[in-house]
């Protein structure tokens, strides 16, 4: 293996600028641990004999970084610092134990109970029984059953590191998990939202999600989940709404993670949104919502399921669980949004061939969520595969999701339009007050315009003209 040190060069700088220093610095947990698994992180964690806070403030000093105390009671501080453009985190914690192989007793999961000695160029690595091991077998394993109790976040975490590194849940984990399931709830809801959020942002969402329902800890974290549970849908569907949703979520990943995507779309998901979450973990929570509203409309009309309205109440399901993690209010726009208007793919291939003025509204209306809602469409419908629909529907309508995809981009790609008419030409030429009409003109004319029914400034104050006397009449 590479020597440590000439793996990350981050550390010599932390070494160099800490001589002297007579304390006892390990570095410890996640960055040795994909030290072993050649995964390169930037973030930093060190135990320390005593006095972790000084030293930290020391090292600030040394190397011209920022400062965060954490935690004065508990000796936690971070040093933050830019290197080769890249920031890096660095955080110094008390030991927990008398020694630091009483302090890697005390944490979370074998695979991050690592430690070793950076003052020491001969010292070998130290673990607590089984890291190494683990590592090699791709495992998590909690270090002892008190854990969870110790700190509940530890319970999602298990499954963060399950989401993020691929490994398998060790069988005796996963069951103090689900008899400590309940405590999660004595975490903040930032720190819940952030490793659910990790969970969102791997390739391994749907799976795991999956798993941690199983478990009973997905329910305790989302409870608006469980209306779900259960809910038979009707003729069209295979699976009842729980299933499906798990369903749709495992495809809307494998939609994104299909091998060959160019740059653009590559961009596109990885765009963050707000909070510091991408499209791409967004989506997939919105995947996880977007029928919450079904079991709420759910009505047996002349023998047949229906779920009229379901997009509106699962949009009202959803600004509660945005709040309830605490969700920017981008990212709660971006859910309600997106729960809100998944059934509008549907309704385009309804038709054989969509006109331009449909496909205008639903860009116009989507914006650039229009990918991130044909991505989720198509996902619907690959996990509706109940008796009452066939493989034409299915073809027909990825066709569409696909040609709205295409449409989005091509209108990104193209020069912005000059706007032929504005609100100010309203005013000065139609003599008009400014009102929520002037909302609906202008909307007419961009509609006009995209669509080639007018070229010219004076087509558009006749169009206008037009509008103002049919939509005051309808008052």
């Amino acid at each position: 293996m590479i020597p440590l040190f000439i793996y990350y060069p981050q550390l010599s700088l932390v070494r160099d600028a800490l001589k002297g220093s007579k304390r006892r610095v390990f570095l410890v947990g996640g960055a040795l641990r994909d030290y072993y698994l050649n995964r390169r992180g930037t973030d930093f964690d060190f135990a320390v004999d005593q006095g972790a806070v000084a030293l930290s403030r020391r090292l600030a000093h040394q190397l011209k970084a920022a400062f965060v105390l954490l935690d004065r009671e508990h000796g936690s501080a971070r040093v933050v610092k830019k290197i080769d453009g890249v920031v890096c985190t660095f955080d110094f914690t008390d030991w927990r134990g008398r020694s630091i192989q009483k302090d890697l007793n005390l944490r979370d999961f074998t695979i991050n109970a690592l430690a070793v000695d950076i003052f020491d160029k001969d010292a070998g690595i130290l673990e607590v029984k089984g890291s190494r091991r683990d590592l090699k077998a791709g495992v998590v394993r909690m270090v002892s059953p008190q854990v969870f109790r110790d700190d509940p976040l530890r319970l999602l975490r298990a499954f963060t590191l399950q989401a993020t590194l691929g490994f398998k849940m060790d069988a005796g984990t996963g069951v103090q998990i689900k008899k400590d399931a309940h405590l999660i709830s004595l975490s903040a809801a930032e720190r819940i939202r952030e490793e659910i959020f990790k969970v969102l942002a791997s390739p391994r969402a749907a799976a795991t999600l999956s798993a941690m329902d199983k478990i009973g800890l997905l329910p305790q974290v989302i409870p608006q989940i469980t209306v779900m549970y259960g809910v038979h849908q009707g003729g069209y569907h295979h699976l009842d709404v729980w299933r499906h949703t798990l369903e749709v979520l495992a495809k809307v990943e494998k939609f994104i993670e299909e091998p060959g995507a160019d740059e653009r779309m590559k961009a596109y998901w990885h765009q963050p949104i707000g909070g510091g979450h991408t499209r791409y973990a967004l989506l997939k929570m919105a995947a996880l919502l977007h029928d919450v509203g079904k079991p709420e409309t759910r009505k047996l009309e002349a023998k047949r399921m229906t779920f009229h309205g379901h997009e509106h109440a699962g949009e009202r399901i959803t600004r509660q669980v945005a709040k309830h993690l605490k969700l920017s209010v981008k990212e709660r726009f971006f859910l309600e949004d997106a729960v809100r208007m998944h059934l509008r793919p549907g309704y385009l291939s309804n038709f054989k061939r969509p006109s331009e003025k449909a496909i205008f509204r639903y860009l116009r209306d989507t914006k650039d969520e229009a990918v991130s809602l044909a991505v989720l469409g198509l996902a619907d419908q690959a996990a509706t595969c109940g008796p009452l629909t066939t493989k034409a529907k299915h073809r027909h309508h990825a066709k569409i999701c696909h040609m709205l995809i295409e449409r989005y981009f091509e209108l990104k790609d193209r020069k912005p339009r000059q706007r032929l008419l504005t609100g100010h030409d309203l005013i000065k030429v139609l003599k008009l007050k400014p009102s929520e009409l002037f909302g609906k003109i202008l909307s007419g004319i961009e509609e006009a315009a995209a669509l080639g029914k007018i070229k010219t400034k004076a087509e558009a104050l006749n169009l206008a003209r037009q509008m103002n006397v049919s939509l005051r009449g309808t008052k």
